[in-house]
């Protein structure tokens, strides 16, 4: 059994917590997070206590699910104590501050796994299999969708790091991870066409991508705060052989014909159904990394790389010019 402590009890640590106190391999030592209310509302949730970080930071593994601006100093911290970590993205939102991070943790030789949950999603982990195995020849063109039902509040928007280092962060890891080569080359171009609040708080939120490797393969990633048809979640990959294509998870599989046609059911509302497999998924493998003493993925330096993909369409979006990584 791994003794996990939970630093958060918002949105995604009641995910995380949820999760650790279901498994078969975890114990679930805490939840620790300065909105009382919400730690006790979520331990009792779980079955579990509301601890201190002192206790936290005493359990074997940390699950980090607080604010973005506690990330760094929380894996450090861990690092000192010699406890493994499981931290949501992003590290933080200065590649610099990532970097001495991650390197703080590698120092101190402790696992450290960061949330991409989209690489254990089923159907993309079958699409990267697919890829693996050679069914498609050699990946010449990756085109990655995603886009959100809705936007976020402007409040969010301006403390999130953008869209870029928000929302795309994921994609640029999936990009990554289904390219399976190192991105030299980023070329931006955003917009702000679905909330002008979103532009007065300085962001944009609609995006393309592109990503270009060393040997050339390109992928395409399209991004939008706003899908009215629900979460959009789509890949496609074209090889030398042939095509693979993971397309939405719909709330239902039930299709209905008539005279006025085909119909099916729409896309799951939003990450928390559509990735719910993933976020079990992903902690099934950190537990099992932990506890067999092997080096998680996707680990710090992921994480910092995809950090410097969101740093580089920035800066393209900035310069109007396409951007060396």
């Amino acid at each position: 059994m791994l003794d996990i402590a939970v630093i958060g009890a918002g949105r995604i640590g009641q995910i995380h917590a949820r999760n650790v106190a279901a498994h078969a391999g975890a114990r679930l030592v805490g939840i620790c997070d300065p909105d009382a209310m919400a730690a006790a509302r979520l331990a009792a949730a779980c079955g579990s206590a509301v601890i201190g970080l002192d206790e936290a930071f005493a359990a074997a593994a940390v699950l980090i699910a607080s604010p973005t601006p506690t990330h760094a100093g929380f894996i450090e911290r861990a690092a000192a104590a010699g406890r493994a970590v499981f931290c949501e993205k992003p590290i933080d939102l200065d590649s610099a501050r990532a970097r001495a991070c991650v390197e703080v943790a590698e120092r101190a030789g402790i696992a450290l796994m960061i949330g991409f949950n989209r690489r254990f999603d089923p159907h993309f982990a079958a699409l990267k299999a697919a890829l693996a195995g050679g069914e498609i020849g050699a990946l010449e063109v990756l085109a990655i969708t995603s886009r959100d039902p809705s936007p976020p509040p402007p409040s969010y928007v301006a403390a999130s790091g953008g869209l870029f280092r928000d929302m795309a962060i994921h994609d640029f890891d999936m990009a990554r991870f289904l390219l399976d080569e190192a991105v030299v080359e980023v070329f931006a171009a955003a917009s702000c066409l679905v909330d002008p609040g979103i532009g007065a708080a300085g962001d944009v939120d609609t995006a393309l991508i592109t990503l270009r490797t060393a040997s050339g393969r390109l992928c395409s990633i399209s991004n939008s705060r706003r899908a009215s048809y629900g979460y959009d979640q789509r890949i496609e990959a074209h090889g030398a052989t042939g095509m693979l294509r993971a397309g939405n998870v719909a709330v239902s599989t039930l299709e209905r014909a008539g005279a006025a046609g085909f119909t099916s059911a729409v896309a799951q509302p939003f990450f928390l159904e559509r990735y719910a497999a993933a976020y079990k998924a992903e902690l099934d493998a950190f537990v099992a990394a932990v506890t067999r003493g092997k080096p998680p993925q996707p680990d710090g330096w992921d994480g910092l790389a995809a950090l410097l993909l969101a740093d580089a369409a920035a800066e393209s979006l900035r310069s109007g010019r396409a951007v060396a990584v």
